[in-house]
């Protein structure tokens, strides 16, 4: 039988961080959260009536129609929020790491807002930031 080299034997040591330890983690984690919902949905009382069944509207009573239509600008505005939040993100990992990684993630990074600037360009040209009154007449 062949030894198993040093760094696999070290990996597969529950007393080294490795990947051992992450997958016994896991399946401690996934086995825990089992149990939990099993337990819960077993032992929990079950007594249905028609207020537990009402929607809970932050303790107001729904009246009206049950789907109210957003607004498009109300899509648009969560949309490009999103969008460049994740921008952000991405920039301040790379300012954090701007030295390790030297000119070819500083081009790297000048090509990411490039394709961003031009995204909003182009979003600007369509029309999609103009949501205000006179955004209609076009």
């Amino acid at each position: 039988m062949e030894p198993v080299p040093y760094q696999t034997a070290q990996a597969l040591s529950p007393w080294e961080p490795g990947v051992f330890s992450l997958v016994v983690y896991t399946a401690a984690v996934m086995g825990l959260i089992l149990v939990i919902l099993f337990l819960s949905s077993w032992l929990g009382v079950k007594k249905p009536n028609r207020e537990k069944l009402r929607p809970y509207e932050s303790g107001i009573i729904p009246t009206g129609l049950v789907r109210y239509r957003y607004p498009v600008p109300f899509y648009l505005v969560a949309t490009f929020f999103l969008i460049f939040d994740v921008e952000a993100a991405y920039l301040f990992s790379w300012a954090v790491a701007f030295e390790r990684l030297g000119w070819p993630g500083w081009f790297q990074v000048s090509f990411f807002i490039l394709i961003l600037a031009v995204s909003l360009l182009y979003i600007w040209m369509k029309g999609g930031l103009e949501w205000g009154p006179g955004a209609q007449k076009r």
